[in-house]
């Protein structure tokens, strides 16, 4: 039967040849089942207590209360009390929205009122599920009205606990696949430096014994966390969360967060302060109100015959995937804050770039990530956290096409891998139901002084390109060995100081390879017993044909910055006074979460050249925020740029003023 339903789904065959859906309320709890999948929530409180699949009678945690199986939650505080307070939303009423053989909709609602002392917001968490479908629908509507209380909101998700017996795969890629410890293999783990990060001493399966698990190994960013979840060997079983649009996430497509990890869990990650820190806490003031839908996201659940692979389960899910996200914006939920696609508009456009450093002719923006999001300063959409974004990329000739845009203000931003900096266009985007706005070709005149005399990296926000060491053999994650993200590994902030025991790293440009000789974060180094002091890079460089009277430029692009102060010296680091600071910045945490970037930084630093030597000159980088091994910055690219006197304008001839040494 199963096989033939993905089939089916795939073919697009009347769902009409499967049972009807049913609804059947009890009591205290709801049940929508239509042949296929039967689900049972709590009434009123719309908690998810079974999901009965494959001849499985739950393939939730039965072990667990049934109010921490499969739930909507909140963490909150009030401005005057900041600590965080955690709420599960459960109902207080209960709606059935629609009751048809097609389409079962319901509705738990959790209303504020000021006798309470919940979450002021009105919640509306929805449930759907259709005929001929191996899963169903969740989306919510969050709501404030003018003058409620102040507060802050620091994570918004949907989280679903599975039965530990039953899932033990878990799949968040197609690199990312493996066995997993349970709940009770951490339990009996060592934690290490911090609690999310365990050394399974004892876990129940011993090919596991030695391995280092922590939840923040298997993080994804929004724009290819579309798909992930778990899979069942016997009966071979998949549940899946598919997010079919991003339109609902916060700070844009390359915000990362939590996927599935260790319990074993799967997460609907909707809005929250991973890799980016307090900058993306949801805060209201003054009364401020507010409205938005989150979702819908589609549980799948899908099996193969007893005898047959079940990794071939995440190939389907993946498919399914695909299918959800080209059906979006759905044409079946129903709540006036929900607009169909007709009632959405399009954006159209080209973007170049424009860099005569680099050619003469306007460069096409081959790849660039272009957006809508709420009206703000340029790049404030990395720190947007209220309203809707619309992503996509541009094509390899810099043309755009951005669907399904909710009826709204917006401005329009852009970054182009390979180029420093962010693109804003100079007017609102007003969307409307219904139209297209074609907006020609746009240009971005992203940062330059003037030429390139070196550069270190690739602009690209990340780390990636840079030196990653391998992990201490006590402590690896045997999934990224050999991997493409050996970033993920842990500990790697301590490899440093037995990289550079002694002495911090010195770069000569010319002779040595970012890719093997620039480590990837600069970090403290332990002094021992875990005390932790800054470290100050080198970069050394040869110059000729000084220009004493000109300015130059270094640019100092980050990819992350956590608790972290960038201090630049040139060729003099006794100076008490930095030539340059950033200040105190960062928040995103993301080298102790194994991350390879957190949120983008870009400085422009102005460097007379009279403080540039004929010959041999040196950059001091200073990260001098100690006392922890996870403070620190990670750069994303560095380019030293010449006066605009280097530049013969009549023929647009760079003059070499750098020498190799």
């Amino acid at each position: 039967m199963e096989k033939s339903l993905r089939i089916q789904k795939k073919n697009n065959t009347d769902a009409a040849s499967f049972p009807p859906v049913q609804l059947q309320i009890l009591d205290e709890y709801v049940v929508v089942d239509n042949g296929l999948v039967s689900v049972t929530l709590s009434n009123p409180g719309g908690m998810i207590t079974g999901i009965e699949y494959n001849g499985i009678d739950n393939l939730l945690e039965n072990e667990y209360k049934e109010n921490n199986r499969g739930y909507w939650d909140v963490v909150w505080s009030k401005p005057e009390h900041p600590s965080d307070i955690y709420d599960k939303l459960e109902g207080t009423s209960f709606q059935v929205i629609k009751e048809e053989e097609n389409q079962v909709e319901l509705s738990f609602l959790k209303p504020w009122t000021s006798s309470n002392e919940v979450i002021p917001l009105n919640i509306d968490k929805r449930f759907i599920m259709l005929r001929g479908s191996t899963g169903f629908y969740l989306y919510a509507t969050f709501e404030r009205l003018e003058g409620w209380p102040d507060i802050n909101m620091s994570q918004g998700r949907i989280a679903f606990k599975l039965n530990r017996n039953l899932f033990q795969i878990m799949a968040v890629s197609d690199e990312r696949q493996r066995i997993m410890p349970t709940s009770l293999d951490r339990e009996r783990g060592q934690v290490l430096d911090y609690p999310e990060a365990v050394l399974l001493t004892d876990p129940d399966n011993s090919f596991l014994r030695g391995e280092v698990d922590d939840k923040y190994q298997y993080s994804s960013d929004n724009k290819d966390c579309r798909v992930h979840g778990w899979i069942c060997t016997n009966p071979p079983s998949g549940f899946w969360i598919i997010t079919p649009s991003n339109e609902f996430k916060t700070a844009g497509p390359v915000k990362q967060d939590l996927t599935s990890h260790a319990g074993p869990i799967s997460l609907s990650m909707f809005f929250s302060t991973h890799y980016a820190g307090s900058p993306l806490i949801i805060n209201f003031r003054d009364g401020e109100p507010w409205k938005k839908v989150f979702g819908p996201v589609f549980i799948y659940l899908n099996s193969v015959s007893a005898g047959e692979d079940p990794l071939t389960l995440w190939a389907d899910a993946r498919e399914q995937m695909l299918m959800e996200t080209e059906s979006w914006p759905y044409d079946f939920p129903i709540s006036d804050d929900y607009p169909y696609a007709e009632q959405r508009g399009i954006v159209t456009g080209r973007l170049l770039v424009s860099d005569s450093y680099i050619n003469q002719r306007l460069i096409t923006a081959s790849s660039a990530h272009i957006g809508l999001a709420l009206p703000g300063n340029t790049g404030s959409w990395q720190r947007e956290n209220k309203g809707y974004q619309f992503w996509t990329r541009a094509d390899d000739k810099g043309y755009f096409v951005i669907k399904g845009i909710r009826v709204g203000n917006y401005s329009l931003y852009a970054w182009v891998p390979g180029f420093i900096g962010d693109y804003k266009y100079n007017a609102y985007i007003n969307v409307q139901p219904g139209n297209t706005i074609r907006l020609g070709s746009l240009v971005f005149d992203p940062p330059r002084n003037g030429p390139t005399l070196w550069e270190i990296g690739i602009p690209d926000r990340t780390a990636a390109e840079y030196f990653v060491p391998d992990p201490n053999p006590t402590l690896m994650n045997q999934l990224y060995v050999n991997h493409g993200e050996k970033f993920r590994q842990y500990g790697l902030w301590d490899r440093y100081t037995e990289l550079y025991p002694q002495q911090d790293l010195v770069y000569t440009v010319g002779v040595s390879n970012y890719q093997t000789d620039w480590y990837f974060a600069q970090v403290n180094r332990d002094t021992g017993n875990k005390t932790y002091i800054p470290t100050t890079w080198q970069i050394l460089f040869d110059l000729d044909n000084i220009d004493e009277q000109g300015n130059y430029t270094l640019q100092l692009a980050l990819a992350s910055a956590t608790d972290a102060e960038l201090q630049v010296r040139m060729n003099d680091p006794s100076t008490e006074i930095p030539h340059f600071s950033t200040g105190l910045i960062g928040k995103d945490n993301a080298i102790a979460r194994h991350g390879i970037y957190g949120l983008y930084w870009l400085y422009s630093v102005s460097v007379p050249g009279s403080l540039l030597l004929t010959g041999t000159n040196i950059v001091f980088l200073t990260q001098s925020r100690g006392a922890s091994p996870w403070k620190g910055i990670m750069y994303d690219y560095i380019r030293l740029e010449g006066s605009s006197e280097n530049i013969d304008i009549r023929n647009h001839k760079k003059v070499p003023p750098f020498r190799k040494p």
